[in-house]
């Protein structure tokens, strides 16, 4: 039976968080088609039918980790991000040790413009693991949104160092000093934005847009 724990449950966090018990009656087999008619509609962007093809694995594991944390990916991509964050917050509760059901969790926060509360579930990732690249990234991104354009400058100054040609990471340093009406330093990080990656819609719309504030301004 450790296929089904793997699959519907996680191995390690059944023998961690469950108790012993038998379980239900379904095969690895039914378990293995329905993950793989769920990634399939997914690839497919057909997030309904992908949802669909994992209930009847939620329905018989409705403590398993994986299918909570797959649901919530699932509910994201479709834009429910209340049944999102419903599944998320039941992934992170069966194991409260994991980032990765904290990373997800911050999805449909940001989604739904609660970014306090994403900046918290961000920061507490980056307590136990400080480089985080996503909770770094999502905490950047939800301090600015905020407005704390200083707290997110910060976060960017000491990751960028670990990540110097990250055009994410640039992009969003340039947004904020966009913010802090800092045109020149904006211009030139999206100007090296541009030299590492020709097609960047942010950064070719923020230059863009700074030459018809200086066209204006003659």
């Amino acid at each position: 039976m450790k296929t089904i724990y793997i699959l519907a449950i996680g191995l390690c966090f059944a023998l961690a968080y469950a108790t012993p018990v038998a379980a239900p009656a379904m095969s690895d087999e039914i378990i293995r088609d329905a993950y793989q008619k769920s990634y399939h509609y997914e690839k497919a962007q057909n997030y309904e039918d992908a949802i669909k093809a994992i209930t009847p694995i939620i329905t018989t594991f409705p403590q398993g980790y994986t299918v909570n944390l797959r649901l919530g990916w699932l509910y994201y991509l479709a834009g429910n991000y209340a049944n999102a964050r419903s599944y998320y917050q039941a992934a992170m509760k069966i194991a409260p040790a994991s980032l990765e059901a904290k990373l997800g969790y911050t999805l449909p926060l940001l989604a739904q413009e609660r970014y306090d509360e994403a900046e918290a579930i961000a920061k507490e990732i980056i307590r136990i693991d400080v480089s985080n690249y996503y909770a770094n990234l999502r905490l950047a991104f939800a301090l600015r949104m905020q407005k704390k354009y200083e707290a997110a400058e910060e976060v960017l100054n000491r990751v960028l160092p670990l990540y110097p040609t990250d055009v994410k990471f640039l992009s969003e340093l340039g947004l904020v000093k966009t913010a802090e009406n800092q045109p020149e330093a904006a211009r030139r990080i999206f100007s090296d934005v541009l030299t590492l990656d020709p097609e960047n819609i942010v950064a070719k719309a923020q230059l863009a847009e700074a030459g018809k504030s200086s066209d204006a301004k003659k």
